[in-house]
């Protein structure tokens, strides 16, 4: 059999950065892979300067390509990050904020804030101090799913988040009329970021979780510049189409170096209330073909979407639920990759 990219990113999943627990893969620090017959051709971009941190993760690189089948020549190709273009902000953390992770999606309808919401929670009933950034600034719906429309307070110029079991929120629903709409271009939208990010009142917090925008636009590319994210968990569902979108947003997320941490696969089956059979609607396993672990799966289920609209999150309104179980499972991992 040929080798291919898939087989060789694998292997590169081996090599860790040195010092953290994570591989050059997630860290989205592999750039390109060309493969000539056997002969294997990698650059790999990293961010450092370290010239011994860059001759380890070269060795271990080249032991785990030539540990492959197949393979001939071996070629490992390092470069230093380039600085970013004049005029572009360097991402910077919150201060008395410990971790921060985008909830994201390649399109729209897999569930992404239902997620985000049920996930906070999740987090907080761990004894976590959690934050929900709600960053869909033209279709904003967390503070709906919290079952607050609460107005923010200002101190010292600076925005007090909404509080609501137990999780602050800021979100541009809670600053608009609900029938005005949002119509703005790019600047607008990264100088709302701005100041949902670094202008809000959010310390302290151990993780605060960022609500994306389906897609790969403005907010995104502007969080990323703004905000140095821990990390990202990608939302979708196991269709063949959503797979497909889902692709881009793993490479937007590698393209601006934030690792993904797993993907949840909502809509993953569905159980007859009647008879108790699963049917798997939207596919199988749809999302183990990407190559990124799944933090969990969860069912097509009416009360998800119930206690969203009544704004009792379900791992709050049913906590005995096989759903609360698997957002507390997940939050529970994904806690432990934080760390």
């Amino acid at each position: 059999m040929p080798l291919t990219e898939q087989q060789v990113r694998d292997a590169l999943r081996q090599v860790h950065f040195p010092g953290y627990s994570r591989d050059i893969v997630s860290f989205g620090f592999v750039k390109s892979v060309a493969i000539a017959g056997g002969d294997v051709r990698v650059a790999v971009e990293l961010t450092t300067r370290d010239a011994s941190v860059a001759a380890q993760i070269q060795r271990e690189a080249e032991a785990a390509l030539r540990a492959l089948p197949g393979v001939g020549e071996v070629s490992i190709q390092l470069a230093p990050t380039q600085p970013p273009p004049a005029g572009v902000p360097t991402p910077q953390r919150i201060e008395g904020v410990r971790r921060v992770i985008a909830i994201g999606s390649g399109k729209g309808g897999v569930g992404k804030s239902t997620v985000a919401v049920n996930l906070a929670c999740a987090l907080q009933q761990r004894g976590l101090k959690v934050g929900l950034l709600d960053a869909d600034i033209y279709g904003p719906s967390a503070p709906k799913m919290l079952g607050t429309l609460a107005q923010p307070t200002v101190t010292a110029d600076r925005i007090d988040p909404v509080e609501k079991h137990g999780l602050k929120l800021i979100s541009m629903a809670l600053l608009l009329d609900p029938s005005q709409a949002v119509i703005w271009r790019g600047p607008m939208i990264m100088k709302v970021l701005q100041q949902f990010t670094h202008e809000v009142n959010w310390a302290p917090l151990d993780v605060l979780l960022v609500d994306l925008p389906p897609g790969t636009g403005d907010a995104q590319i502007s969080l990323s510049q703004l905000l140095a994210l821990d990390g990202a968990v990608v939302v979708t569902t196991p269709q063949e189409v959503a797979m497909e979108v889902v692709r881009r947003g793993l490479t937007m997320f590698e393209k601006v170096n934030v690792p993904v941490l797993g993907l949840i696969e909502n809509m993953s089956y569905y159980v007859c209330p009647h008879c108790g059979e699963r049917d798997e609607v939207f596919g199988h396993d749809g999302a183990r073909q990407l190559g990124v672990p799944v933090l969990f799966r969860l069912p097509l289920n009416t009360e998800i979407r119930a206690c969203g609209d009544r704004g009792e999150p379900i791992v709050l309104a049913r906590p005995d639920s096989e759903t609360a179980a698997a957002f507390r499972k997940g939050a529970e991992t994904l806690w432990r990759r934080l760390e």
